[in-house]
């Protein structure tokens, strides 16, 4: 009697452990969740840094207050009904629960956090193909309708229970039944895929910026960022947010195995950014392929090509074959970034090459390089079946993508609110649109010597000493600069000039001088500085001003 006793309390105390194990298990997965979220939202700031650095300084507010209203209102977006499409109970083709999270579980608040910065992230890869030419209410409302509807969809196929395409459809194989399905570990096609498709369909609706391609043989023009070492910032901490975006999206660390596959994933997407800077740094280095230099923008690119390669299939491949993705990857982004050129579409972060491209890459080498089941590996009809739904998904997800974006941006572009007026667009987007620059002038230098004083500074005080010398106390003196053609490449194709990049400009300065007693004897002293690269406020314009 006794003994039975103490069974059934054991059995009690075990029974209360175990249930103690299961609550602890998830919160730790909770906490997971929104650790990783943390980092990965991260990413906001690194396509900030990197965006910025890569448009001209007149367009830097602008391009900043994008990326931060891509989670601001992306997350209104995904809170209202975002969500509730991609992971609400409804069927196999889109949810329809917990909208504004009604009825959301509290134990599921993490879950719709985790999910929100991925849809913020889909968002953002927009901006950098549409930047320094697009309207900002046109970004408000295409940025919604990504984050609320374009993308949530495709995240319903791909990753939510109900979904078409990670259900798949069950097949026999030697009498025994196996479930095949689309796989996207970490959303080479969901997210990037995606975001890359909305990324180039905008930049060709928006068209290219002024000057960028030359007038009469179509080449394109280069127009450099004003800062690699922002765009190298901001590339960096996507690259330590890419750590996180893969490796999170086990979903879980309490469970047996999770920790492996976690750094699994992690291990790979280090192999897989290596092998497409590596390759793209070599590739562009060789004369047919590239500049013949070894460019570090371009480096950066591959980099992050090759993870985005890699999110789909880094929970499942050997490490050479997370190398040996990436390289593919940076194979794909020289390929896509010259043939986005040849289209004569303008995309100034090549954001098509990196997410599409790199997007394209990871869901083809999924089948191909599984350990479980790739065609590398077994080569049999179940790794054909794989292959086949990869390939099904692939061209769901770019057909859905592209027919939505074909729709909401040509829209834009025949309501005429997609992009800028010409004079904003020569001039920049901060001051008219923003009413901040994100450099003024008057903000540089101090009072303490010539070390400190601005250029113009010096050269009205070289002027003054030069003339007290042939004038008299009375006289006032009028510095004017003409800026000569050759300033820029979208100057000079408002102008009519041809102009194959920046070749360098004559600055031409007036000096006119008179006394201002006598008002007789107007003079007038040119002399030319030496060539430089001018980029005055109003390209059309001289710069006037005075100095007494």
């Amino acid at each position: 009697m006794e003994t039975s006793a103490n069974m059934t309390e054991m059995a009690e105390i075990v029974a209360a452990l175990e249930g103690a194990a299961a609550v602890a298990g998830e919160s730790m997965d909770q906490f997971f969740l929104l650790v990783m979220g943390f980092i990965i939202y991260l990413m906001q700031a690194g396509f900030a840094f990197l965006e910025a650095g890569a448009v001209r300084s007149r367009n830097t507010v602008n391009i900043l207050i994008k990326n931060a209203l891509d989670s601001f209102f992306g997350g209104v977006s995904y809170w209202l009904v975002g969500y509730a499409l991609a992971f609400g109970k409804g069927n196999p083709f889109i949810g329809a629960s917990y909208f504004a999270h009604s009825g959301l579980p509290a134990t599921m608040y993490a879950h719709w956090f985790f999910q929100f910065v991925f849809a913020a992230t889909a968002a953002t890869i927009v901006s950098g193909a549409v930047a320094e030419r697009c309207d900002f209410t046109a970004y408000i409302i295409y940025s919604s309708v990504v984050t609320g509807f374009i993308y949530p969809v495709v995240t319903h196929w791909a990753w939510s229970e109900e979904g078409w395409l990670v259900n798949g459809r069950t097949y026999e194989f030697d009498g025994e039944l196996v479930n095949i399905g689309y796989n996207d570990f970490a959303g080479s096609g969901v997210v990037h895929m995606v975001g890359g498709i909305a990324a180039f369909v905008g930049a060709l609706a928006l068209g290219p910026r002024i000057g960028r391609f030359d007038r009469n043989d179509g080449s394109p023009i280069e127009i450099r960022g004003h800062s690699i070492p922002f765009a190298s910032l901001g590339g960096f901490i996507l690259v330590f947010g890419f750590f996180a975006f893969n490796g999170s999206s086990q979903g879980s660390i309490s469970g047996d195995g999770d920790g492996a596959a976690v750094a699994m994933a992690v291990t790979n997407t280090v192999l897989a950014a290596s092998g497409g800077a590596f390759t793209t740094l070599v590739l562009n280095k060789i004369k047919y392929f590239g500049d013949s230099k070894w460019s570090f923008l371009t480096t950066l690119n591959g980099c992050l090509t090759g993870m985005v390669a890699v999110c789909a299939g880094c929970n499942q491949f050997k490490s050479y074959f997370g190398f040996i993705t990436g390289v593919l990857g940076g194979i794909a982004y020289m390929v896509t970034t010259w043939l986005v050129l040849k289209l004569k579409v303008d995309d100034p972060l090549d954001a098509t090459a990196v997410h599409f491209g790199g997007g394209v890459v990871g869901v083809l080498s999924v089948p191909l390089f599984s350990y479980d089941y790739g065609v590398i590996y077994h080569w049999d009809m179940k790794s054909g079946y794989y292959l086949a739904w990869q390939v099904a998904g692939l061209a769901a997800i770019f057909s859905w993508a592209a027919v939505l974006s074909l729709i909401m941006f040509f829209s834009l572009k025949k309501l005429n609110i997609f992009r800028v007026p010409f004079e904003y667009e020569v001039k920049g987007l901060d001051i008219p649109k923003h009413g901040e620059t994100a450099y003024p002038a008057e903000a540089y230098g101090h009072g303490w010597g010539e070390k400190g004083d601005a250029l113009m500074g010096l050269m009205k005080e070289a002027a003054n000493a030069s003339i007290k010398t042939v004038v008299s106390k009375h006289t006032n003196v009028t510095i004017k600069e003409t800026v000569r053609p050759s300033e820029s490449p979208e100057v000079d194709a408002m102008r009519g000039y041809e102009n194959k990049g920046y070749t360098g400009n004559t600055k031409l300065t007036t000096l006119y001088y008179e006394n201002s007693s006598a008002k007789r004897d107007r003079k007038k002293v040119s002399f030319e500085a030496e060539p430089k690269l001018v980029r005055p406020p109003d390209p059309l314009q001289p710069i006037s001003r005075c100095a007494r």
